[in-house]
Parts: C-alpha cells; sequence; structure tokens
C-alpha cells in the first residue's frame, strides 16, 4: 500500500466529505450565536459551552443517526445515538447528565429496534434518556439525539487551543470489533462490562481537571486523520503525522482502520511534559495511546508512511468544516 492510495482514500472519504455543508449552516447563525452573552464556545467544537454562574459551564451537544446506519441496523443506530453523544461530551472533559431525543418512524418494528438499542446504551453508559419527540407517521426513518453535560470553568478541552510545538497523541481501544453490518464502526463497548465503559468515559474528566492537554476531540464519522483535521481547522494550525505510530489493530485493513469510528478513541494535543501522564490515565483504562506527530504553524496536514510525505489537507484552500470555532472574546478565567 503506497501513500498516494492513503491520501486520496481519506480526501475523498465520505465520513470527511459530508462535513462541508456544516460552514453554511453555521454562517446563517453568525450574528446571533452569542444573543444570550454567555455562550462561552459555539460552533466548532464537539459540544457548546454556557455560563451557567458559579464557575459551571453547561455543555450542549446533538448527533443525528447516519442514514446507512440506520438502514444497515435500527438496533445499532440506537446504542450509537447514545454513545455518539456521551463521547461528544467526554471529549470536552465533561461529565454527562442526560439526554432527549426525536425519532422520526415509518413503522412499529423498527421504532422497537430503535428504542431497545437506545435503552441498551443507556444502561451501558449510565446516562439516562429522559425525553423527546416522536412522529409516528413519517415516510422515512430517522433518529437525533441531543445531550447536556456540565463542566467546571476553566478545565473544558476545546477543539481550537492546540499550539505549535504541541505533540499529538492517538488514543484507542484496540480491544474491538468491526460491526458485523456496518464495518466502519469499531465496536468497543458491547462485550465490555458498564464499569469498563463508563470509565473509559469518565478518564477525559481527568485529563480536564489535571491540564495536560491543549486541545482534544472524539474520533468519529471522518475517521482518525479527518477528526484531527478538525482539530486543526478549529485550532488554525497544522501538523506533521507520522502513520506507523497510530495504535492500530493488526486485524483491520490500515485504510479501513484510519476510517473507523472507534467506541473509545480521541485525539489530543498536549505539552511535552505532559505526554507521559496522559498517556498513563488512558492506558489504565485499556486506551491504547502514542504520540504520533507533532503540532505546526503552517496549516496543513502532513503524514508520513514508508519513509514518504505527502499533504493530506492544506487548510490554506482546503475545508473540512471551514469553521474557526467560535470562542468568546472574554478569556476563560
Amino acid at each position: 500500500m503506497d501513500l498516494n492510495t492513503i491520501v486520496d482514500s481519506i480526501r475523498k472519504f465520505e465520513g470527511v466529505t459530508r462535513k462541508k455543508p456544516i460552514k453554511h449552516i453555521t454562517e446563517i447563525l453568525d450574528d446571533v450565536y452569542n444573543i444570550s452573552g454567555k455562550v462561552v464556545l459555539g460552533f466548532g467544537d464537539d459540544a457548546s459551552a454556557i455560563d451557567i454562574g458559579n464557575d459551571k459551564l453547561l455543555l450542549l451537544a446533538a448527533d443525528g443517526m447516519w442514514g446507512k446506519l440506520m438502514e444497515a441496523d435500527p438496533h445499532w443506530a440506537g446504542y450509537c445515538s447514545v454513545l455518539v453523544n456521551v463521547n461528544d461530551i467526554a471529549a470536552m472533559g465533561g461529565l454527562p447528565v442526560a439526554m432527549v431525543n426525536v425519532l422520526a418512524i415509518s413503522n412499529q418494528e423498527i421504532a422497537e429496534q430503535v428504542m431497545q438499542g437506545i435503552k441498551e446504551g443507556v444502561k451501558k453508559f449510565g446516562i439516562p434518556m429522559v425525553g423527546g419527540h416522536v412522529h409516528p407517521d413519517t415516510p422515512y426513518d430517522s433518529l437525533d439525539v441531543s445531550i447536556t453535560g456540565i463542566i467546571d470553568k476553566g478545565d473544558e478541552i476545546t477543539s481550537c487551543d492546540a499550539k505549535s510545538g504541541n505533540k499529538i497523541i492517538i488514543g484507542i481501544d484496540l480491544d474491538g470489533r468491526q460491526h458485523p453490518k456496518f464495518k466502519l464502526n469499531w465496536d468497543t463497548t458491547t462485550h465490555k462490562t458498564p464499569d469498563n465503559v463508563q470509565a473509559q468515559i469518565m478518564v477525559m474528566n481527568q485529563i480536564a481537571k489535571k491540564h495536560l492537554v491543549t486541545a482534544g476531540k472524539d474520533i468519529s464519522n471522518p475517521g482518525i486523520l479527518g477528526t484531527l483535521g478538525m482539530l486543526l481547522e478549529a485550532s488554525d494550525v497544522g501538523a506533521k503525522v507520522e502513520l506507523e505510530k497510530i495504535p492500530r489493530n493488526e486485524n483491520v485493513n490500515f485504510i479501513e482502520w484510519l476510517k473507523l469510528y472507534p467506541g473509545a478513541g480521541f485525539v489530543l494535543t498536549a505539552e511535552e511534559e505532559n505526554i507521559d501522564e496522559c498517556i498513563k490515565i488512558l492506558e489504565e483504562v485499556n486506551i491504547t495511546s502514542k504520540v504520533v506527530g507533532e503540532i505546526i504553524e503552517h496549516k496543513k496536514l502532513y503524514v508520513s508512511y514508508n519513509n514518504e510525505e505527502k499533504v493530506v489537507f492544506n487548510f490554506e484552500k482546503d475545508e473540512i468544516m471551514g469553521v474557526k470555532e467560535k470562542k468568546s472574546s472574554e478569556e476563560i478565567q
């Protein structure tokens, strides 16, 4: 496998390209997103952050289940609606509180499968689904879930604070399996106990409280490099990454591995002096973690493989989301 093939596949990957409309959609709300004056973090991160006083931030996130996932396995879509939302709060270093959903359904059998999946996810992650809305008579099936979380002000992990010279850590739970009906999902949770799964979520709160990272995101639909690319966009920086150093389960084709959505996986940036402690904490909960590269000022994502180097994204002209993170002008204390 040559580097040109890898780079071309990542650039054309649907998990990356389908992020493009986000820029236009969010631009419509540019002049009103902070109409309350309490928004600390807006568009461009895994969750938005609202100042609710008492040195606390309310975290808000939402995810819609990909139509292809709903078609492949409605039960799994319901389960994943919990997983992805909990991971969005965890990626910010927050504590998940509760979820609500909007379910549009064409028949009762699919509704049953989706809700049983949600129930399984709630039991696994320990975060309640407390309400929502149902459309019982649509000609299509869809599921959208929103979550709230909380974090102490000043502890939040953002996507926009990576700095030149920071090291890049990729952490992934390698003890998993590809979902039989949706190969791009790396299932690391269904075969583990709730205690083990919830420990992997809580570990990010521990890292946040210790201020061990400068930026972070959970690895999501764009895969490892696409997720890193979104972090680089938000932080207005570039990076150099050695692909051979990325933690990997060797049973999975390498290009597929780069595109997978893992049940527990994070892209983090950190100062050199915090690397060892950060990796130690992650690996205590079975998230295999390695330094794979470094943040640079030049706004390109370079990857090297087999002694070759190529640019995956040139952020002087390329866009994934095209969103520079909305962060309040007042310095977060």
